[in-house]
This record gives structure tokens, sequence and C-alpha cells, in this order.
């Protein structure tokens, strides 16, 4: 009977198969991020929810754990929420701009999968801060920031570069150069309260 209902197309019943593909849809995006590689996929199946995950992941993260938040001088919430998604929006309309063949929806979703390097980071730098504050913890913090910024940049520009007219490349990819920098300095930046 649950199957005649499954296949029949019945509002009424729910399957759990849509968000398994939605959830496996994203995992096959986070994997083309990791072992960034020239591919349309990304690009051609687009989504917002990974990168919906991620920003929420990373502005939680960055968020300070004080009691009174209007004192610490860290980002919040919504600041680090408002920073990823403008910044995101203004690169897709500079590479449309510059006549770019890529929609805008692609370049959100490209750029927002691209977060997850900065993101592994920010995880990273919360479970170095709970060691000694020090020189040596700022070294190791520093590097893996450097290092998931430099991921982030390639991973993006895989996915962003050829969508672009040759003789301007560079003026599409140093806007992404400065939304990871900025992203990047948040992170390296923080410290919990």
């Amino acid at each position: 009977m649950a199957k005649a209902a499954e296949s029949s197309g019945d509002p009424g019943t729910t399957s759990p198969r849509p968000l398994m593909r939605d959830l496996k849809a994203v995992g096959k995006k986070f994997m083309h991020v990791l072992y960034p590689r020239k591919s349309n996929t990304l690009l051609r199946d687009w989504d917002l929810w990974g990168p919906l995950i991620l920003c929420v992941t990373l502005a939680l993260m960055l968020q300070r754990s004080s009691i009174d938040s209007e004192k610490d001088g860290g980002p919040q919430f919504a600041e680090v929420f408002v920073i990823v998604w403008f910044g995101a929006v203004t690169i897709t309309l500079n590479s449309k701009l510059l006549g770019g063949n890529i929609s805008f929806f692609q370049s959100l979703c490209v750029l927002g999968y691209c977060i997850l390097p900065l993101t592994v980071a920010m995880l990273v730098c919360r479970l170095v801060l709970l060691a000694e504050p020090g020189p040596i913890n700022f070294m190791v913090r520093l590097f893996v920031v450097v290092v998931m910024f430099a991921w982030s940049i390639v991973a993006s520009t895989a996915f962003l570069a050829d969508s672009q007219p040759p003789n301007r490349k560079a003026l599409a990819i140093y806007p992404v150069f400065l939304f990871y920098f900025v992203i990047s300095w948040m992170i390296l930046t923080f410290t919990p309260q």
C-alpha cells in the first residue's frame, strides 16, 4: 500500500528519496570543491543548499560567545551572513558586467560552495584556540587559514575562469580574491571571549 501511494504521486505521502537525492548532490558538489578540477557539473546542476549550510555554519562558528555582544567588537551572525551573500552577489554582478557566460545563480552556487575550505579552516582554528594562546598558536592558525584561502581561490577559479572572456579573467578573479580574503581575515582574527 505504501509503495503504491509512493509511486502514485499522492501528495499526502512523503518519501525520503528527494531529501537523499539532494543530500547526495550537495555531497558531490563538496567533493568537487575538495578536489578542484575543471568540470561543468557544479555549474550545470546548481543549488543554493550547500552555500546556505556553509554560510550558516561559518556565521555560527564566528559568533562570539559573550553575553554583552555589543562590546566584544566581533562579527555577529547577521554581519557574517550579509558579508558572505552581499560579496557573492557583488562578484556575480561583476562577472556578468564583464561579459561572463555564467548565470547569476550558477555563480552564487560556485562562490558559496567554495567557502567549504574556509569553513574547515574556521573549525580547525576553533580547535587550535582551545590550546594555550601564544605565537605558535597564531602561526598554526595563520598557516591553516592561508592554505584554505588558497584552496578556495583555486577551487573557485577552476569553475569560474572559463566563463569569462580571455582578456578579462584577471578583472573577474580579483574580486573573488578580495571576497575570500575578507572571510579569511575574519577567521584569522577571531578570538573567543
